[in-house]
């Protein structure tokens, strides 16, 4: 187990270069791939710990979810066909809002979100309010995520929240929204009913929405 709990504590330390030397020895060993991705995600809870404590910044958050995209698709050939590749802590719809192209911090979000665990539906940027609304329905995700970068998009978000409402779908979501300009004025404002100030507040809450925090 001292192994297993150096891969999470080499994630947690950006070491990219142990992480897959620890993944590879763990594989040869014949440990289930499903029990290093989950340590894996606890190293990537750790990074966040750091980042709200302000020892890693933006760039470490970046880094990190690249290390764990590159393991997780290692490992994916393994996790197909198990009962615990079928599991996730839950979907997320997350998409920048129509009139708006900045992709800089949804991404982030969304490589968080993905490290610890979530299947995230990304829609990409300038996403009208139809698009999300069929994400929703199609993919059956209990909480959306807005970035808005632009401050004359806010009709955008407010938008997006309506259509959701008009399609039976407002009371099975928790929506979050996030970017430069907002603050909670502008998520009282739009409807939504969290604000999330950086990426690692975007995941904590999701991490209570789903009753993983």
């Amino acid at each position: 187990m001292a192994e297993m709990e150096s891969i999470s504590q080499a994630m947690g330390e950006l070491n990219e270069d142990k992480v897959k030397e620890l993944v590879k020895k763990k594989l040869a060993e014949g440990v289930p791939a499903t029990q290093i991705l989950k340590e894996c995600q606890k190293g990537m809870v750790e990074i966040g710990k750091k980042y709200e404590q302000g020892t890693y910044f933006v760039s470490e958050l970046m880094y990190a979810g690249e290390i764990m995209k590159d393991i997780t698709a290692q490992l994916e050939p393994m996790l197909k066909g198990t009962k615990e590749s079928e599991k996730t802590l839950g979907k997320v719809v997350l998409g920048t809002v129509k009139g708006d192209i900045h992709d800089l911090g949804k991404d982030i979000v969304g490589l968080m979100l993905r490290g610890t665990g979530f299947e995230v539906i990304d829609l990409g940027v300038d996403g009208a309010p139809e698009k999300f609304v069929q994400a929703i329905k199609d993919s059956g995700a209990t909480i959306v995520g807005m970035s808005v970068f632009l401050t004359a998009v806010y009709d955008s978000a407010t938008a997006t929240v309506e259509a959701i409402k008009k399609a039976g779908l407002r009371d099975k979501v928790s929506i979050m929204i996030g970017g430069g300009p907002v603050t909670d004025l502008v998520r009282q404002s739009t409807g939504c009913d969290f604000y999330g100030k950086d990426a690692v507040a975007g995941v904590d809450y999701a991490l209570k929405v789903v009753g993983a925090r």
